[in-house]
């Protein structure tokens, strides 16, 4: 087995017991391990963020925009529950949206909540400059994210399932790591 985990065949199970819901910083790969994640489950996968977009008709960096965070968040939580009540599958959600704690309360209610925990140094190169990111469109964005990053850790430690991400591990080693922590959480069956 190579050092990420890559080269053992993909680890698979029955099904899942519940959704699967994904929070942690905005770069530590929700979408991206979340997508995989499902298809290797064999679940839908549902982005909370794209669900906002579509309902609103605008991004998220416009909701922001034109109404503010408060706003954005109450209509997250609210979408939210709404991917959740569809039944299992896995679920990807904005950097944020677990700092809600009806959110919180609605995912520990309904699911498993899985914390991608990455350092700043894992997270930067993976959101520099890149856009329909509201929260760094500021000079000092980088202290923005490292500052983000040490005030919502308390929060998403409260996740049931912590995987940590080095940076080095692929998409497929971060499923595989899911997996294995979702097995150990007694949610797969």
């Amino acid at each position: 087995m190579g050092a990420t985990g890559d080269s053992a065949p993909p680890r698979t199970h029955a099904a899942l017991r519940r959704p699967v819901v994904l929070v942690g910083m905005m770069g530590s790969g929700k979408t991206a391990v979340g997508q995989a994640l499902a298809e290797r489950l064999q679940v839908p996968f549902r982005d909370s963020d794209h669900a906002i977009e579509d309902a609103a008709r605008m991004s998220v960096a416009e909701i922001f925009a034109r109404d503010g965070e408060a706003f954005f968040r109450d209509r997250e939580s609210e979408v939210i529950a709404r991917l959740l009540a569809e039944g299992p599958g896995v679920v990807s959600t904005g950097g944020g949206a677990f700092l809600s704690e009806a959110t919180r309360e609605t995912v520990a209610a309904t699911a498993v909540s899985v914390w991608l925990r990455a350092a700043p140094e894992v997270l930067w190169p993976r959101v520099k400059g890149k856009a329909g990111r509201p929260l760094l469109a500021r000079p000092d964005a980088r202290a923005a994210l490292e500052a983000m990053t040490r005030e919502r850790a308390p929060v998403y430690g409260t996740a049931a399932v912590v995987v940590d991400s080095d940076g080095e591990v692929t998409v497929e080693g971060m499923v595989d790591r899911v997996i294995d922590a979702l097995a150990g959480a007694e949610a797969l069956a």
